[in-house]
């Protein structure tokens, strides 16, 4: 399964190369904006922009309401394997 995650490029650290900071949830990774950025478009028109993160590359450039969105249904599902974690935990082991 592959699961890109939604982060807001804060800085361009390597204009020639298109490596930017992106901040994923307060935690800033350097990730690639090869697959977003057009030819003629300077790389610094991605400042501020949210983009969709898989293994390092900017998938694509996605809207703040969808990064939104996709940031909450990922904590709701954190919590539900948090709440599936502990009921496993406290549940008696299976005879066999």
């Amino acid at each position: 399964m592959c699961l890109g995650i939604p982060g807001q490029v804060v800085e361009i650290t390597d204009a020639s190369r298109k490596l930017a900071l992106v901040d994923i949830g307060g935690v800033r990774r350097q990730v690639s904006l090869e697959c977003v950025v057009e030819p003629e478009q300077p790389v610094d028109s991605c400042l501020g922009k949210w983009v969709l993160v898989h293994v390092g590359f900017a998938m694509s450039i996605i809207q703040e309401t969808e990064a939104a969105a996709t940031l909450k249904i990922l904590a709701e599902l954190g919590e539900l394997q948090q709440e599936l974690s502990a009921m496993q935990a406290a549940s008696p082991p299976a005879e066999g």
